[in-house]
Parts: C-alpha cells; structure tokens; sequence
C-alpha cells in the first residue's frame, strides 16, 4: 500500500460525501463508518494491484502501477463500477456489475437460472436474461401432457425472486428481460409491462432481427418460430408488431429494442456462443454465463485551455484498462460456470462520463454537428488507446483463452488480452461522486432543489437550489447571473424560454427537452461507431410527441448502427389513480345503469364536522380526515401524505377527489370501499392495525372503520374535528413529520426503518431518499437532488 509524501489529494463535493457515506465507504457491525474516502480509495488500488503478483514485477514498478491507480481515482479521472468499491479488499469480493444468465427450457433450467440470479443479486449485481428459449404458452409438456405457461409467467418469478433478495444494503437488484421478435409470444411480451404495478424490477426490450427489419421494410409478414423444436408457429404481420412496439413504448417506455443480429455481428467470440441478452440497461452484450467489468472516464477533467488534454487521457486509458483487467483475475464470482465463461473471454468496458461537461468547456452545443464530429474523434481516440494497451498487456500476460477462432484470429494479429475494451454504461452515483454529467447524457436540468437535512435534531429539511457549475460560472462572467434567476431556472431546468439568458449561453447550454430525438440517436450512434460493447442513453421526447416520432426514432436507431435504443417519452410512466373493477356480468351493466341514472352532486354547507385519522404506510403517515353530513354519513373525504405537490400527495388526492364526488352524488360509502379496498400497490407494509397494501387500500379501510365507528387500534389514531369554515377545509391536514427521515428511511407501523428504493416505488418519479423529482437517462433512474440511483 502506497503511504508518504505527495500524496494525490481528494476533493469531493457534499453530495458526493453523501453518497460515499451511504453506499461505498466500510462500516464497522455497528453501521458505523469504518473508513474514509481516501482509505477507500486506498483499499480499492492496495487490493487491485495484488493481481499483478504473479507477474514477477519489480517492486518499483508494483509501486508506480499502484500510485497510478490510486491518482487516476483521487483525481476523480477514472473510477471502476459500484461493486468493485464495495467488494474490493472485503469478505463479499465480487467486483462486477454486469452478469447474463441462460433460462433453459426445462423447470431445472428455470429455477437453476432463479438460484443463481438470487446468488448475483445478493453480490451486488445485475442480471440480464433471454426468455426466447422457453417454448410458448399453451405448447405442449410431453412430459406431464399438459400445457405450457409461457415466458411471461416465468418473469413473474424471476420478478419475485428480485424483490425478496436485498443485494448486501449496497444495491437492489435489477434485470433484463429479452425476447426474440420471432417468437410465438411476442405480443404478450410487448404489452406485459402496460400495467406499471407489474414487472417492476425488469427492464424489458425485444430482440429484432435483420429478418423482421426487411419483412418491415416491404410491409410483408414474417416466421414465428417455435424454440421447442425450431419449427414454424405462424406468420404476423411485421408492420402489426412494429407497431405495437412503437405504441407501447410511447406509453411508457417498456419496450426498448436491441438488434440483436447487428450485436452478434460484432460478437468477438461466435465459437464460444451466440449473445441472446444484455445486462439490465443493454450497454452490455453478454454470453450465457458471461459477466463484465465496467468503468468510466471522467472527460470533464480533460479539459485544459480550451481543448483535450490527449497526452493525460492517453495515460488514464491505459492505467483504467490494465485496473479492469487486473480486476477479471481477482473477482469473486458467485457462480463456477461465470468464473470459467469470464476468464475465457477476459471481456471488460471502459467508458466515458462528463460528455456534456466537456462540450460546455469547448463551447460546442450538443445538438450541434461539431459535437457529433468530436464524439467520434474521442471516442476512437480512446478505443485505439484501449486496444494497443489490451494487444501490450497479452505480450506481457497472454492473450485471452477464447482467442484461437475469435475474430482476432488472424494472420496479421499481434493477439490481444480483451475480447472488448470499451461499453459507454450508466454512471449514476459514479457521476455524483465524480461530480460530473452522466455518461453521454445532455444536462437533464441546469439547476434543481437539492434537499439538505439541517437543524439540531435533524428533523428538518431546507431547499437548495443548486446551479451546474459552468452556467453559475458563465452567468457571472456575462453579467447575468442572479438568485432569482436562478430560482427560476431551477423551475424550468432549461433555459431556452428565459428571456433574461442571452441567446449565445442558450445554444450551449441545452438539456434533454430542448434537443431533438434525432439529435439524441445520432450522438448515440457516432460514439457506437467506435465501442466494442454498447452504449446506454436514453432518447428524450416531449409529452407531446406522437407515436410515429418513436417510429422514426427506432428505425434511425437501426439504420446508423445502434446495438439497442431506449425512449422515454416525458411524463409517460405517471401511475394510475385508480385501477379497480369487476368482473363477470355485472361489470358490463354498469355503464348502462350509470347513464340512464340521474345525477345529482349535493352542494357542501359552509361548515361540517368530521374525524381525522392518522396510519402509518410504507409511504409515511398518512392523514385522512371524513366529514360526514347532518345524517352522519360520510359526505366527503381529504388526505395527506408528504410534501404538498408530491406524487403521493398528488396521488392521495385525486383518489379523495373521487370518493367524494361518489358519496356527495348518493354512491353509498360501502360500494366506494369495494371499488379500492385490496388495491395493492408496490409497497404493501405491515402494521399493528393489519395489512395496508396501497394508499387507496389504506383510505378504503380508514373509511370502513369510520363507518362501523369501531373504537382505534394501535397503529391508527383519531381526533374529532370541531366545526370549521368552508375554507379552512380546502387544505387538508398537515402531517406532524416528514415522509422520509435523513437516512432515507420511512417507518411502518410497527416503528421498524425501511430503506427505500425505486424499485419499491414501481414507476412513481419521486426519490425514494429526498422526494426530489427523478430523471430518466441512460436508461436509468437517478436522483440529482441527493445522489441516489438505481444503477450504481
């Protein structure tokens, strides 16, 4: 381990600390902080370093390879995936984020893919599968006579198996669900995420064939094709399909799409196997069995007098690609067949972060033709110092395994020691901590609240507003800059409306809204020219967007070379109010009856009394208050929970708007409670009163005891109401306490913590840690107001 003077020095902004703290840093049985930054830092290089042991350095040289890697770091240049902080040097080892697993066709192939993805999730990876092996619903079982169930019920499994299994308190698990266009389920694929409550810890794409695209291109049909036995399982019309893609992607974002000939046409190892999946946010291409090492470049802190500083990135390309290598022969792998598949093909995935960062200090747009030609001149810059590093090091250590009938098998080879080098993945804490934009993400916003827990007793949150640095820089220096316009800023995150900004500052500085589709797809694919693997980035669209844009999206995807791209449509993945009904007969006569009933909305006198109840959620403490009408029957209903305009607030009330629309309109009370009671939401909790499964369940039960005036149980309090003025009651009850504590932590009934995580909160677009507002990039969701993210 490398001590003494003219040590690198750490900087590191609060957010970062914040993030460190959290998630990276060693605590002690107490949950205590056993280390600092710059120990971490120190662990990760003193334990990297130890693969070269077998490699008889010199002493000196072990040394200087160690204070490489420990500067790169410090220096916020270079730092590898999540795991490998938190794995390096400790119990659990496992340094990788990035795993595929094969689903065999066979109930011990199902569930030995579900074990071994319990064993990655709890190492702290992810997990990416392709369901096309599995032979179509209502095929035959030889073996039992009887039907198959298909794979989408199989994901419902894979599902519930990531839900159960927390990944070391660092990470919760995430997945890739794939499958091929031409298999008999598709169309039950494409639409088994319309339902936003439902698959939650997947991230789903469908793999589309040269064949589909052609079939496409002439407005003909194309093969099913059933993988039991090979053999033909009907035709559907390309167009058919291509549309429903499209249609559901606008919705919600679910399905992406990955070309998965174009991926295997670049497959560096077709002896070794086909790829059939990607690892959850398709930057990563994988065999079965198959995990990689990941790491990102910060180019921010490329930038010197106004351009790249080519000789020091040169320098950290080839410092983070020996790191990445070093890191294949030290990983703990969590499964026999991993270790075997990873080590034969040596595969790792340099990236880059702080693109947009770089553009702002060059003074380049990023919907600009300049940006896309640099994109390409750094992007190859970097890949060609990657693969002459990667040809040196197999001189020195040899080459990969899998090298004899790889695609570097030729008469003109020098050998190298990586079947890829280079994978532009997401960078969400990464970026945090290194202070930086994600990856190849424009800005999402160039200023936003940021949430910070002050106060003796650390009960209070104060707004923040915080300023991207190079604007805050720039505004100053033009003679622009001040705090109210940066309060409105931050409302609007972009800047292209304010008259206030002048028009030069405005080309620079744009964020994800103010940039076409088309400009998104082309920046993704001039950096695709030049990785090995893939890239991670979302394709931004306006809410007003229309399907045929996503269209047009998909197929410039295809056609410049992307491997996959992902679309999120702004304000598309907002959660129902209400999902309830019934079934059978009677759920068809409701209609008629509703239209041929009058309708008749009784008008609220100026004062009324009622009982505000207070239970506790998963969500935090939710306040209901009932006021009841001169008959005593209940007459309207308010409720409360977090931050006046948060998504649950906002979700509490629109649900109380309708039950009190039903019950001022003569809907009795009990057919209101049937219509919500036993909605269940993504965080069903737990309490001393009973099981509370949503907020709309948790109002239905609080209404229910209101009517049968049963005395309160632990777990649920109440206080009468005194008469109050028609306008005192347009706001409802404020809550006593936060919805989150400063740990991040809700309570349940029962007083027990429960960390929170995106996954917990299926798609709502608040962080589960601060309540900020969450951005949707790299296809990933992150928090910039307190640094949390679902990626690592």
């Amino acid at each position: 381990m490398i001590f003494g003077v003219g040590e690198p020095k750490l900087k590191l902004t609060k957010n970062a600390l914040k993030v460190l703290e959290s998630r990276y840093l060693l605590k002690d049985e107490e949950g205590k902080l056993a280390e600092k930054p710059l120990e971490m830092f120190r662990r990760v290089a003193g334990f990297i370093i130890k693969a070269e042991d077998k490699y008889n350095l010199s002493q000196e040289k072990r040394d200087e390879l160690e204070r490489a890697f420990l500067e790169a770091m410090v220096n916020l240049e270079f730092l590898p995936n999540s795991p490998t902080f938190t794995g390096a040097g400790t119990k659990l080892g496992q340094l990788s984020a990035c795993f595929v697993l094969p689903v065999d066709d066979s109930m011990e192939g199902i569930f030995e893919a579900i074990k071994n993805t319990a064993l990655i999730h709890k190492s702290g990876g992810g997990t990416g599968f392709s369901f096309s092996r599995l032979r179509p619903a209502k095929d035959r079982v030889s073996s039992t006579s009887g039907s198959a169930s298909g794979p989408i019920s199989f994901m419902s499994v894979f599902d519930a198996a990531t839900d159960t299994i927390k990944q070391g308190g660092t990470r919760r698990g995430a997945n890739m669900g794939i499958l091929r266009i031409d298999h008999p389920d598709i169309l039950e694929f494409i639409a088994c995420k319309a339902d936003n409550n439902k698959l939650n810890n997947f991230n789903i794409s469908v793999a589309i064939t040269d064949k589909f695209m052609a079939a496409l291109d002439k407005d003909d049909e194309y093969d099913l094709v059933n993988p039991r036995d090979g053999k033909n399982a009907g035709r559907l019309s390309a167009k058919e399909v291509w549309d429903k893609i499209v249609s559901q992607a606008w919705k919600n974002g679910d399905p992406g799409v990955i070309f998965i000939d174009t991926i295997n046409k670049f497959n560096p190892t077709p002896h070794a196997g086909q790829i059939e999946s990607t690892n959850p946010c398709g930057e990563q291409p994988l065999l079965p069995y198959e995990s990689c090492n990941l790491g990102s470049i910060n180019l921010a802190n490329f930038c010197q007098d106004g351009k790249i500083n080519y000789e020091r990135l040169e320098e950290v390309v080839k410092i983070a690609v020996r790191f990445l290598d070093n890191v294949i022969d030290l990983n703990k792998y969590p499964i026999a067949e991993i270790d075997k598949t990873t080590k034969g093909n040596r595969k790792i995935g340099l990236g880059i972060m702080g693109w947009a960062d770089l553009l702002v200090q060059l003074n380049i747009a990023y919907n600009s033709q300049e940006a896309i030609n640099l994109a390409e001149k750094a992007m190859k810059f970097i890949k060609t110092a990657a693969d002459q590093t990667s040809v040196a090091l197999a001189k020195e250590k040899g080459v990969f395994p899998n090298f004899e009938g790889s695609l570097y098998d030729t008469a003109e080879s020098d050998g190298i020691r990586n079947a890829t080098r280079t994978t532009i993945a997401p960078t969400g804490t990464l970026s945090v901590i290194a202070n930086c934009s994600s990856g190849i993400e424009p800005y999402y916003a160039l200023a936003y609240v940021r949430k910070s827990h002050i106060g003796k007793k650390g009960d209070e949150w104060v707004e923040l507003v915080e300023v991207n640095p190079f604007f805050e820089e720039i505004a100053k220096a033009k003679g622009f800059y001040s705090r109210e316009l940066m309060e409105k800023v931050s409302e609007h995150g972009s800047i292209k409306d304010l008259a206030e900004v002048p028009e030069a500052v405005k080309r620079i500085f744009v964020t994800a809204h103010d940039i076409a589709p088309d400009w998104h797809i082309r920046m993704q694919a001039a950096f695709q020219k030049y990785v090995d693997n893939a890239v991670s980035k979302t394709i931004n669209f306006p809410n007003s967007a229309a399907k045929e844009d996503v269209a047009k999206a998909y197929l410039l995807a295809y056609e410049t070379g992307c491997k996959g791209v992902t679309i999120y449509r702004d304000g598309s993945r907002e959660v129902q109010v209400l999902t309830a009904g019934k079934s059978g007969q009677s759920q068809a006569q409701e209609p008629a009856a509703a239209l041929a009933a009058p309708f008749f909305k009784r008008e609220r006198p100026s004062a009324m009394r009622g009982t505000t109840y207070k239970i506790n959620t998963s969500y935090g403490d939710l306040f209901v208050t009932i006021n009841d009408d001169e008959q005593n029957k209940p007459f309207e209903v308010f409720a409360t929970i977090g931050k006046a305009g948060g998504f649950f607030s906002a979700k509490s009330e629109a649900v109380c708007r309708l039950i009190s629309l039903a019950l001022r309109s003569n809907i009795p009370a009990e057919e209101v409670i049937k219509q919500i009671k036993g909605i269940r939401g993504p965080m069903p909790s737990w309490t001393e009163w009973g099981m509370v499964l949503s907020l709309p369940d948790a109002i239905a039960q609080i209404l229910e005891h209101h009517l049968t005036r049963e005395q309160p149980q632990l777990g649920l309090e109440f206080h009468s109401s005194a008469q109050v003025s028609k306008e005192s009651m347009a706001k409802p009850p404020i809550p006593a306490a936060p919805l989150f504590n400063h740990n991040g932590h809700g309570k349940n009934g029962n007083g027990l913590n429960l960390k929170r995580s995106i996954a917990d909160f299926g798609t709502a677009p608040e962080c589960p840690e601060c309540g900020s507002l969450l951005e949707i990039a790299e296809g990933c969701l992150k928090c910039r107001g307190c640094g949390f993210s679902k990626c690592g």
